[in-house]
């Protein structure tokens, strides 16, 4: 159940008539009154012989008990009520009670003193009702509504247990402003899925993605096709922007403008300031000299991706151990990271990766002001990403998309505990939304090159896949018999004969990556493995044109095992 409270206005009768009318797309059907003050209000829906100037004068009343000078300057209340579309459908005795219940929730009316103000509730759907009010008691005194929002939030929480709906979690000020009704209607009127409001908020974020000035902001926003204009002081400081669609026009033909801080909290100019406070104009600043000097890739996508993998996995750390402030701020850069990992997607990961951007967004904001500078990495990975391009979906920078989402997964679930401790329950269930899609993403973009490692792991021979089984139950005996059941398990063995033939120790590298971080959100234990030995050990994540060589591989890792001091001579794996 979503309350709303509208904008204060002059004109009872202006309200009435619309509550009344067609609606703009003739989508009110029967409208009529489910309650009111006095159980006894004219209606002029169903009422024969009552009119709309009838129930105004009602309305008003109240007005003419005191003087005209201490009438209030907007003395109309305006709010509506609406349940989600998944809802049943109420009766109007219900909607009635429901009715009541708000306005005695938001000070409106108080049924024991028996002098609160005069209202109506008209309902022409069957999802919502709107509730009209004036702003003047019955004994010529002004309601007390401070905090009526939050009051008629607290009510809608409670109706919902009460009446079984959907229940909805308590916000806390900062989401972004919601499409109107208004906006809806036009948006379908145009064909387009999205409202202006919605389509700009995204076009927006991904713009600010790991840019380090107003000047990159602005030519970005100006690439990306939006109308832009700046607010700016007598002494030429800049003060705000706005923008809009080029296509998004209002009656005079004029294009219609959203400022910054209306399409989120975060994306005013003072705020988006905040995250280049400290971030300096050096590129490679923040970003870990291991990702700059790979020797892996050399394609942009790919060590983007690299990078990006890496942050995530040093961010971790700070939100489950660093101050709030400091985790804040990077639970805020993962949101760039996001946008930005969407605006270079391949097509076959692009949805999914969207649809968790457009989720995770109410999840990094919180009343947890964010200290910024210490995300530097996260930003850093943001602007390769933006700067290495997009990415073809195939051959490493595909196979690195896997990596850094399987990264994010685990960032993202532990940004689901952090604002689940600290009560913030709206943000929790995003993130866990986010999350859902980006395992969805996972999944695409993993399947070509991890069918190529499980390929290569099913081919290895007999003693060396025995050698890796021994490997895996050393390093790790209390999921071994758990991995070795697992799909993946190939793909993980062929990791490990990589590993070693890279130089390190498999068991030690295996039992490092294991241990750093908790596995038991993984859906596959040995997906993740073989993405954090592979980017621990630089391997190539994409070994779609190994296959051919494994043979080899595996000849000169037998001849160096026999050759190696101290062996017996023996074969590996064989008792």
């Amino acid at each position: 159940m979503i309350p709303r409270i509208h904008k204060r206005g002059k004109r009872t009768l202006g309200l009435l008539y619309y509550l009344y009318g067609p609606g703009t797309h003739e989508e009110h059907v029967d409208p009529h009154l489910v309650a009111s003050w006095d159980h006894q209000a004219p209606d002029p829906g169903r009422h024969p012989g009552a009119t709309y100037k009838d129930l105004q004068r009602l309305l008003d009343q109240p007005l003419d008990n005191i003087d005209p000078a201490d009438r209030p300057a907007k003395h109309v209340w305006h709010l509506s009520v609406r349940n989600a579309f998944e809802d049943r459908i109420l009766t109007d005795e219900e909607w009635g009670d429901v009715a009541r219940r708000m306005v005695a929730a938001a000070g409106i009316d108080d049924p024991d003193e028996g002098a609160g103000c005069r209202w109506a509730a008209v309902r022409h759907a069957d999802d919502h009702i709107h509730i009209v009010a004036t702003l003047v008691r019955e004994d010529g005194y002004k309601p007390d509504l401070n905090h009526d929002a939050a009051r008629v939030q607290a009510q809608a929480r409670v109706l919902e247990a009460e009446m079984g709906l959907r229940r909805l979690d308590k916000g806390d000020g900062t989401a972004s402003q919601r499409p109107t009704s208004a906006e809806r209607h036009k948006a379908r009127r145009q064909g387009r899925e999205r409202t202006a409001r919605e389509e700009l908020r995204e076009a927006v974020r991904r713009a600010v993605a790991g840019a380090l000035s107003e000047e990159e902001l602005f030519d970005r926003l100006a690439a990306a096709g939006l109308l832009i204009r700046k607010r700016v002081a007598p002494s030429g400081d800049l003060l705000g922007y706005k923008v809009a669609l080029p296509y998004d026009l209002n009656r005079d033909r004029e294009p219609v403008f959203y400022p910054g801080a209306r399409l989120a909290p975060d994306l005013s100019l003072p705020r988006i300031r905040e995250r280049w406070s400290t971030s300096g104009d050096d590129d490679n600043q923040g970003t870990p000299l291991a990702d700059r000097a790979s020797s892996v890739t050399a394609s942009g996508p790919a060590t983007a991706r690299r990078q990006t993998a890496s942050a995530t996995w040093q961010a971790l750390v700070v939100i489950e151990h660093g101050d709030d402030t400091v985790a804040a701020a990077h639970i805020a850069s993962a949101g760039e990271v996001l946008d930005a990992l969407t605006a270079t997607s391949a097509a076959h990961t692009r949805a999914d990766l969207r649809d968790a951007a457009l989720a995770f967004e109410r999840a990094s904001r919180s009343h947890v002001r964010a200290e910024r500078g210490r995300d530097r990495a996260l930003r850093q990975a943001a602007r390769e990403l933006v700067r290495g391009g997009p990415a073809l979906g195939r051959g490493e920078d595909g196979a690195t998309t896997a990596m850094a989402i399987d990264m994010l997964v685990f960032f993202i679930t532990a940004a689901i505990h952090w604002h689940a401790k600290r009560g913030h329950a709206q943000q929790a269930a995003a993130a866990r939304q986010a999350a859902e899609h980006l395992r969805a993403a996972y999944q695409a973009a993993a399947a070509q090159p991890l069918g190529a490692l499980h390929q290569r792991g099913r081919h290895l021979n007999r003693p060396l896949l025995q050698r890796q089984t021994e490997v895996l139950r050393q390093a790790l005996p209390d999921l071994a018999e758990q991995i070795l059941a697992e799909p993946g398990w190939y793909a993980l063995a062929a990791t490990l004969t990589d590993v070693q033939a890279a130089g390190f120790d498999p068991t030690s590298l295996l039992s490092e990556a294991a241990g750093h971080r908790e596995l038991d959100t993984a859906d596959s234990v040995s997906d993740v493995l073989v993405w954090r030995l592979r980017r621990r050990a630089d391997l190539p994540a994409d070994t779609s044109d190994t296959v051919g060589a494994d043979r080899r591989t595996q000849r000169s890792t037998s001849h160096a095992r026999r050759q190696a001091p101290g062996q017996t001579g023996r074969r590996p794996g064989r008792s």
